[in-house]
């Protein structure tokens, strides 16, 4: 199953319903367990109609004890013509008219001890007349801590690593890899978190099997999170670790409207744009040119877990 990713499709497309109908279910698991941990606050829901076409269900949950914002987005639009965030790196598909659907969520905890957390599953399928569709699945979780932890590093990588095993045996390394590399921030030089997976462009398997890759990672992005919420959310912490967790919500901030792939393409795409900035957090904070004690627990992020590793 390890051939290269982004060669041309070997079946027909994917089933569009079936995608939509899980994405739909998702969305519901992933909040139920979301209130679950929180114990209080709701998500708030918002569905929206898009004039150029389709539409989606933005959830959202702010001002919780435990989450301070969270927000569950599932959309599904149809593209008239392709943004140049899209067509930059496949200029194939210039021209095309196109349809995304897909599920992202960015969970932003209270308390110093829990990481945010970042999820998105995804496909897009681009058309033109008398051509056969052009598609590809995307997506994948990634967890970036305040407080550095290794059983949350180990036990988030072995669910990532465990769901990726059916699928081939390189497949866990290959987009850990990717993962790594996407998810750093150039201008810091540094990562954003501790990674996970993430991929792109994959339909060098089946309808099918991409489908299924897509379910496992949706999946276990639940089975990732939830124990390490349900664990870390009532650790005590002071005003030193939430004003530390405020200044390094700084570089979630930075890399999403730098480098984001997904915020580029909503924006340039038309989208809506309360859900495309929910991943934003509610309060965040930036200090200039600062640097942490040496042999603090905030030198400890940067020292050790700031640094791609194997962690499993």
């Amino acid at each position: 199953m390890n051939k290269p990713i982004g060669t041309a499709p070997v079946a027909s497309a994917p089933d569009v319903a079936a995608v939509k109908a899980y994405l739909l279910d998702l969305q519901d698991r992933i909040c139920a367990m979301i209130e679950a941990e929180e114990g209080g606050a709701r998500f708030r829901t918002d569905e929206w109609v898009r004039a150029e076409g389709g539409g989606g269900r933005s959830r959202v949950l702010e001002g919780g004890a435990v989450i301070e914002k969270g927000g569950v987005l599932f959309s599904h639009v149809h593209i008239e013509r392709m943004p140049p965030s899209a067509t930059a790196h496949r200029p194939e598909l210039a021209g095309c008219r196109a349809q995304a659907l897909g599920v992202s969520l960015v969970i932003h905890p209270r308390n110093p001890y829990v990481p945010t957390s970042h999820a998105n599953v995804r496909l897009f399928i681009a058309e033109r007349d008398g051509e056969p569709p052009i598609w590809w699945f995307g997506g994948g979780f990634d967890l970036t801590p305040y407080y550095g932890n290794d059983a949350d590093c180990v036990h988030w990588h072995t669910v990532a690593r465990d769901l990726c095993a059916p699928f081939g045996d390189k497949v866990y390394q290959d987009y850990k890899r990717w993962c790594d590399a996407y998810f750093f921030l150039k201008h810091r030089n540094e990562p954003r978190g501790i990674g996970g997976l993430f991929y792109d462009d994959l339909n060098q398997w089946d309808a099918d099997t991409c489908f299924a890759f897509m379910r496992a990672v949706g999946d276990g992005y639940i089975a990732a999170y939830q124990p390490i919420l349900a664990r870390r959310k009532h650790t005590p912490h002071g005003e030193r670790e939430r004003d530390f967790q405020l200044y390094r919500r700084g570089r979630y901030v930075e890399f999403n409207l730098v480098y984001d792939r997904g915020t580029l393409f909503g924006l340039q795409s038309g989208g809506r744009t309360e859900s495309i900035l929910m991943s934003l957090p509610n309060l965040v904070s930036w200090r200039y040119d600062w640097k942490p004690e040496p042999g603090t627990p905030e030198a400890e992020l940067y020292e050790k877990y700031l640094h791609p590793r194997d962690w499993v």
